[in-house]
C-alpha cells in the first residue's frame, strides 16, 4: 500500500518557521555597518575616520551579545551572524586600514603582514565558535579580534592625531600588525569579563572608578585607548610568564 503520511515540507504546518529575534541583531547590524564604513573611509584616505569607526563597531559588538543574554533573544542565528560581522569589522577593515595607510609602502612585506593580521582574525573566531562550550568562560584564549582590531586601528588614530604620515610609521604599524595577528592565535590567556553580573548591586568606589575611566578616556580618545588595548594585549603574555614561573618554584624543591 501507498504510504500517504504528511511529508515534511515547508507548506506542513508541523514546521514551525523561525523567526529572527530584532534587537540583539540591529546591534550586530550596526557593527557590521561601522566595519563597512571604516573599509569605505580607508579606500577614500580618510584613515583617522576609518579608525573611530572601528571603535564604534567594538561598542556595537559589546552591546550586542550583552543585550541577547538579558533580554533571553539568543540564538544560533545570531551566534553566527555575531561571528560574519566579526571577521568584516575586526578583521578585514583594520587590515585594510593599516595596509591603505602604511604597510603598502613596504611592498610584499606589507600585505603580507595585513594578511597575517587577517587570518589570524579568521582563525581566533573559528577557534572560538568551535571551543565556546568547552573554555573557562572567564577567560579567552588568545588575544579577542575586537581587542587586536583596536590596538592596530588605536595606532592609526595616535599616530596620525600627532601628525605622523603613513610613511614614517610604517615599520611600527608592521611590527604592531604581525604582533596583534600572531597573538590571536596564542593559547595565552586573556580575561574576558563574563562574570561580570550587570543585574548585581556593586560597592560605591566602582561606580566612581567607571567614572573616573570615562573622565580619563574623554581627555585625550586616541592616546588613552590605545594605551589601554596595548596593556591587554601585553596582559596575556604577562600572565603567562606569572604561570612560568610559579610552575618553577613548585618544581625547585624536587630539582
Amino acid at each position: 500500500m501507498a504510504d500517504y503520511r504528511p511529508r515534511k515540507t515547508l507548506f506542513n504546518p508541523e514546521l514551525r518557521r523561525r523567526g529572527i529575534y530584532i534587537l540583539p541583531n540591529l546591534f550586530t547590524t550596526a557593527a557590521l555597518f561601522s566595519g563597512f564604513y571604516a573599509i569605505v573611509q580607508a579606500m577614500n584616505g580618510k584613515f583617522e575616520v576609518a579608525a573611530v569607526a572601528i571603535f564604534i563597531a567594538m561598542v556595537f559588538d559589546g552591546l550586542d551579545g550583552r543585550v541577547a543574554r538579558l533580554t533571553h533573544t539568543q540564538s544560533a542565528f545570531g551566534a553566527e551572524y555575531d561571528s560574519l560581522s566579526d571577521m568584516v569589522s575586526f578583521g578585514a577593515a583594520p587590515a585594510l586600514v593599516v595596509y591603505e595607510w602604511a604597510l603598502k609602502d613596504l611592498g610584499k612585506l606589507g600585505w603580507i603582514a595585513a594578511f597575517i593580521y587577517c587570518v589570524g582574525a579568521a582563525l581566533r573566531l573559528a577557534r572560538f565558535n568551535t571551543n565556546i562550550e568547552v573554555v573557562d568562560k572567564r577567560w579567552f584564549q588568545g588575544l579577542p579580534s575586537p581587542a587586536a582590531a583596536a590596538l592596530v586601528s588605536g595606532l592609526v588614530w595616535v599616530l596620525i592625531d600627532n601628525e605622523w604620515s603613513g610613511q614614517e610609521a610604517r615599520w611600527y604599524a608592521c611590527s604592531l600588525t604581525i604582533f596583534a595577528g600572531v597573538t590571536m592565535v596564542t593559547n595565552l590567556r586573556y580575561y574576558s569579563g563574563k562574570n561580570i553580573n550587570l543585574r548585581k548591586s556593586v560597592p560605591f568606589i566602582i561606580v566612581v572608578a567607571v567614572a573616573l575611566g570615562f573622565a580619563l578616556v574623554s581627555s585625550y580618545p586616541p592616546g588613552v585607548l590605545f594605551a589601554l588595548f596595548l596593556v591587554y594585549a601585553l596582559s596575556g603574555y604577562l600572565l603567562a610568564a606569572l604561570d612560568w614561573l610559579s610552575k618553577r618554584k613548585k618544581l625547585a624543591p624536587g630539582e
